[in-house]
């Protein structure tokens, strides 16, 4: 049930650092959601609200596929 309950900004960033090991701050979530890239969000009155299945879709699409080599890495 827990899973079903929206996090807030510094939930959702500590969310993506611990399940996914990747970097990110509640203010790089900010600057995303000025600039656009980041995850999909709702607002609830004031406060940006993040589901967990989104931040999963953003956190999986910035993981690259298994490789032998950096040299088989695709430059984005």
């Amino acid at each position: 049930m827990t899973d079903q309950i929206p996090l807030r900004r510094d939930e959702a960033s500590a969310y993506i650092r611990t399940r996914y090991r990747l970097p990110c701050s509640e203010k790089y979530l900010a600057k995303l959601a000025v600039v656009g890239g980041g995850p999909l969000f709702r607002k609830a009155s004031r406060f940006p609200i993040y589901d967990r299945a989104d931040l999963d879709a953003w956190a999986t699409k910035r993981i690259s596929g298994k490789v032998s080599s950096t040299s088989e890495l695709k430059v984005a």
